[in-house]
């Protein structure tokens, strides 16, 4: 199979590389696009055999669930049974967005999107072409990041090329993506909404809109309700050492090519590459991925990363980086 990289302008999509794109979904096909997140692995969402074709692609388990992206919150409504209150709530406040909700999911959804579980993960991308294409096709995308499991999540197309080539007929190329890292979930089926994966949308963000108390899951969860709580995950082939700011340092510098990311003050880590990161978190998160695999590509064997400081406006990157380096 040839796999073909479709250019798409941000301010007005390719109506003909969004038909294609649609068509081959409705043909029971999974095709790469960009959300404003990371580049997404997309198929029917409705579809059994083209979502199990996604899992096969990606070598992912089958009991971690996939978010299906819809164009609206009209589009969400029909793939749930219940639509709280709270749920109307976010929607109105952060849809389209890298928000994610978990609620209980109507008849419709097959058990392969939610892993066999009760609840489904819906989202509204804010990314033209990915709301293009939700538009065309008419139907919700089941999309996990279009990725090796558990490797490092793609920002540009050519990462997801890197990953697919010859596998999936087509990918829509729109540039880097704006937020870097996976949206924010938020479980909606209890009686406190609960943020089960961090993201740009904070827990006091989602606090506010509401007006009223959120949890933030700790540790490890019996079923997986939402992508991104495996233990490791993000991960590039190079290992993570992560340092601490009060933390002891390496002695002696690991065996083989090492690399070393900090932010603004250097501390004296020996190593063969030194990368400095943005102090901002969401700069941060912008270029993260694409700097994991630019180490792969330099065939760095261990990579020290001094960890960011320990607040919530950090808690995604942290997140994304403690699970890489399990």
């Amino acid at each position: 199979m040839e796999t073909r990289v479709e250019k798409v302008n941000l301010e007005s999509p390719n109506a003909t590389a969004i038909r294609l794109a649609a068509g081959l979904l409705r043909d029971g096909e999974v095709v790469a696009f960009p959300t404003e997140t990371v580049y997404g692995l997309g198929a029917n969402g409705l579809d059994d055999a083209a979502v199990r074709l996604v899992y096969e692609l990606k070598g992912r388990p089958a009991d971690n669930p996939v978010i299906l992206h819809v164009a609206d919150a009209a589009s969400a409504k029909r793939l749930v049974s219940e639509w709280p209150q709270c749920a109307e709530a976010l929607a109105e406040k952060y849809w389209p967005g890298p928000l994610t909700f978990v609620l209980r999911k109507s008849s419709i959804v097959p058990e392969v999107v939610t892993a066999g579980g009760p609840t489904v993960a819906v989202r509204v991308p804010a990314h033209p072409v990915a709301l293009a294409l939700l538009r065309e096709f008419d139907g919700p995308i089941a999309a996990p990041s279009a990725n090796r499991s558990s490797k490092t999540s793609p920002t540009l197309a050519d990462h997801v090329l890197r990953d697919f080539d010859g596998r999936i007929p087509l990918i829509l190329d729109a540039g880097p993506t704006d937020v870097g890292i996976e949206s924010t979930v938020v479980d909606l089926t209890g009686p406190v909404p609960e943020v089960l994966r961090p993201g740009r949308i904070t827990p006091s963000q989602i606090r506010h809109a509401l007006d009223g108390d959120v949890r933030v899951h700790r540790g490890d969860a019996e079923r997986l309700s939402s992508p991104g709580m495996l233990p490791r995950h993000y991960a590039p082939t190079a290992r993570l050492i992560l340092l601490e700011q009060d933390a002891p340092l390496p002695q002696e510098a690991p065996p083989g090519k090492t690399a070393y990311l900090t932010l603004a003050q250097r501390r004296d880590v020996r190593a063969d590459v030194c990368v400095f990161m943005p102090n901002s978190p969401t700069e941060y998160a912008k270029r993260l991925y694409a700097t994991l695999r630019d180490m792969d590509d330099q065939s760095v064997g261990v990579i020290l990363v001094d960890m960011p400081p320990d607040t919530e406006e950090w808690s995604a990157v942290r997140d994304r980086l403690r699970r890489a380096a399990h």
